[in-house]
């Protein structure tokens, strides 16, 4: 294969697997303020409210980096 249609293909998996990640850390923070919530201090919704602000956090933090990454290029 010709180098550009390889970069190409690379990039196109890398952006491909972002929405993933993204879902991932959001469910995750969720996951565990849920499980800290009922199971650990019985605080029910305020750490799960917390924590699902920090998945979201970190998924906005993914996007970030993948745009930095982009722009470098």
């Amino acid at each position: 294969m010709k180098k550009e249609t390889l970069q190409a293909m690379r990039e196109l998996a890398y952006y491909s697997s972002l929405g993933l990640s993204v879902a991932l850390s959001i469910f995750i923070g969720l996951g565990v303020g849920v499980y800290f919530d009922r199971y650990v201090f019985n605080t029910t919704p305020l750490l799960t409210f917390i924590f699902l602000g920090l998945g979201i956090a970190a998924g906005f933090r993914n996007i970030w980096l993948a745009i930095k990454k982009s722009n470098k290029q």
